[in-house]
């Protein structure tokens, strides 16, 4: 009667075959699922190599002195995993997902410095290039000795800080000038209408 349903108007078969394009869209986003856990399970699985090879480099960064801070180890995630020797060179796996490549980013582009499916081939790459970056940073002292001791730690932490506050100041700034100019905008327009 009134907004009552009656038994005969519900649907005659309710497990219909779903059509065609469902079935194939369901499919293909099991698919996906499956791809996406292959994927996140290969980069897991190049994060754990990289990992290894940190835990063997242990005793190497162990004997480098306290007071030189060249180097910041540490192993990055993302799209691409990594393993940070220093802010120009870095160890990532090879397109097999199996082999490590022991890159150095310089002005004219970046250098495979070492290639190999063993940790063992990596650790004396790694070894040389910061024995290499240690010579580097020894000769500099020499032509300069004056240099470590011209700004003490305090100075440089404070130069560092007040460069901090100069940026956050600037981007401030930057956007207080973009809200006055939306405004601008807004109320001429407003004035033309």
């Amino acid at each position: 009667m009134w907004g009552r349903k009656r038994k005969s108007d519900a649907p005659a078969n309710p497990a219909a075959p779903a059509s065609p394009l469902k079935a194939a869209m369901h499919q293909a986003r099991v698919e996906a699922a499956e791809r996406t856990s292959v994927v996140v399970d290969l980069r897991d699985a190049e994060v754990a190599r990289l990992e290894l090879l940190n835990e063997a480099l242990d005793p190497l960064f162990a004997e480098i002195p306290p007071e030189v801070d060249l180097f910041d180890r540490s192993v990055s995630g993302g799209e691409t995993p990594r393993l940070w020797i220093d802010a120009v060179a870095h160890v990532a796996m090879g397109r097999d997902k199996r082999s490590y490549r022991f890159l150095h980013d310089s002005r004219i582009g970046r250098h495979v410095l070492a290639e190999s499916h063993e940790i063992k081939d990596i650790v004396p790459a790694v070894t040389s290039y910061v024995a290499r970056r240690l010579i580097e940073r020894q000769r500099a002292l020499d032509d300069n000795p004056d240099l470590v001791s011209r700004i003490a730690p305090k100075e440089a932490a404070h130069h560092r800080r007040r460069r901090r506050w100069r940026t956050l100041g600037a981007i401030a700034l930057g956007f207080v000038l973009g809200v006055l100019a939306l405004i601008a905008v807004t109320l001429l327009l407003a004035t033309r209408s």
